[in-house]
């Protein structure tokens, strides 16, 4: 097989490419920009593209796929030349159905928590030696693409994102998989861009229930009250059983699943992620892993990538980095850490950089999110903003859509980093969440700093 990714240096569409190179493909790529990892994992696989930009002459009658990322345009003159070819053209979730039709499939949807309990269920499954498919949103600790693909594994495990599918098509991309096994976490408005209503927003997961095949099975958090009437209101003939927080106990700052009369130490910690555990376990059990194995596996588990991950600590302070944006899962990240750590200070920052949280039709949203810090931030960058093409927002309207006294609004990355060098961080937990990196602040290295001159 010959495949072609136009823009294929996007995070999924490189791991994707390399899964592909893997499994014996013949893969080449293009793009007009590529940045690392990408550009050294693809190099490492020998299908970096020779240049940067698009180059019509690879495209010719001899591709049996091209893979169309996000990042490319309708007007990209690869894609026109390809249609013009009459090329078979799928978008990324479509080649992904395309290459597991014949295996059970598997999807974590919802609003949040889908990384982590696909990321727990991978876990499970290659802690006990069983062969799947897989495709999550982060790095994962014992794996080194965040996409694989076989031909003998029987059960592939999806992440199901309900962001649109290509620029050719708008369909979320949690439509396409026609999941066997699902589960949906909740459901909590996001991407305002492609769903500017939240009853557009509710739609698409109804839509996704819908398209779970006959005789599958949805498993699903029973104390959200918005998802539980989008199940109600679904005609499909599948079974459903709800989930709630497994039960749990805490001890020096330590977590501990209770199962009958065992605890079960963890590595992770925060309510919503009872709440994921409690999911990936029925997901794992409908896949023949015992009770039992289940704990054994998760007891090793350690998070996703920037998902509560600890970027440097000393004897009285953990600085965390997380994938907090959205309204509910900055207001779950921020409760896990404060009720964890109840004999330390809080200081959360948070970053404003989707579409969303930039929009100041959606900033409302954000009302007592960070309510249970005891320092609470929030930066964006303006540059973004005009990047993006989008209406200006002022420091005084996102602390009024925040609704918090104690918030500070710092728009400048020099400020940022003054304001937190300055703090004391004794008896204090340091809470960084965002989807981009405060503007090119080398998380790490700042990290390691603090901590450094805190001791």
């Amino acid at each position: 097989m010959k495949v072609h990714f136009i823009a294929i240096g996007g995070s999924a569409m490189h791991n994707l490419a390399i899964s592909l190179c893997k499994k014996g493909y013949i893969v080449t790529g293009s793009d007009d920009e590529i940045f690392e990892p990408s550009k050294s994992r693809l190099a490492k696989y020998g299908i970096l593209p020779d240049y940067i930009g698009w180059n019509t002459d690879i495209i010719n009658s001899d591709i049996d796929a091209i893979i169309l990322g996000m990042h490319a345009r309708t007007d990209n003159p690869e894609l026109i030349k390809a249609r013009e070819l009459n090329l078979k053209i799928y978008s990324y979730p479509e080649y992904l159905y395309e290459q597991t039709k014949n295996k059970t499939r598997v999807v974590i949807g919802g609003s949040h928590g889908k990384t982590t309990i696909t990321s727990m269920i991978m876990h499970v499954l290659k802690f006990h030696n069983k062969s799947f498919d897989y495709m999550v949103g982060a790095q994962i600790e014992g794996f080194e693409t965040m996409v694989s693909l076989s031909e003998d594994a029987k059960v592939s495990v999806f992440e199901g994102d309900e962001y649109l599918s290509s620029p050719l098509d708008p369909r979320p991309k949690f439509h396409l998989y026609k999941p066997h096994i699902a589960l949906l976490s909740g459901i909590a408005w996001d991407h305002i861009n492609v769903f500017p209503t939240f009853e557009n927003y509710k739609e698409q997961f109804s839509i996704f229930i819908d398209k779970i095949e006959k005789n599958g099975c949805l498993f699903y958090y029973k104390n959200d009250e918005v998802l539980k009437e989008v199940i109600k209101n679904s005609n499909n003939s599948i079974q459903r059983t709800g989930y709630v927080t497994h039960s749990y106990t805490k001890r020096n700052n330590n977590t501990y699943l209770i199962d009958l009369d065992k605890e079960i130490p963890l590595q992770i910690f925060g309510e919503h992620n009872l709440q994921n555990i409690s999911g990936a376990k029925l997901v794992c059990n409908e896949l023949g892993i015992s009770d039992d194995e289940f704990y054994n596996a998760i007891a090793e588990f350690k998070g996703a990538a920037k998902r509560l991950e600890i970027l440097s600590k000393n004897e009285n302070s953990i600085i965390f980095r997380d994938f907090a944006h959205s309204p509910s899962k900055l207001k779950a990240t921020v409760h896990a850490v404060s009720e964890q750590f109840i004999d330390r200070k809080l200081i959360a920052v948070m970053e404003l950089h989707t579409f969303s949280s930039l929009n100041i039709d959606f900033l409302n949203e954000y009302q007592g999110t960070m309510d249970a810090a005891d320092t609470a931030i929030v930066y964006f960058n303006p540059e973004v903003i005009k990047h993006k093409r989008m209406k200006p927002i002022s420091p005084k309207q996102v602390k009024l859509a925040f609704n918090n006294p104690k918030i500070t609004v710092l728009t400048k990355q020099e400020q940022l980093v003054d304001y937190l060098i300055k703090i004391n961080l004794k008896n204090k937990n340091l809470l960084l969440m965002s989807s981009g990196n405060f503007s090119g602040l080398d998380l790490n290295l700042f990290a390691e700093g603090l901590i450094n001159t805190n001791q």
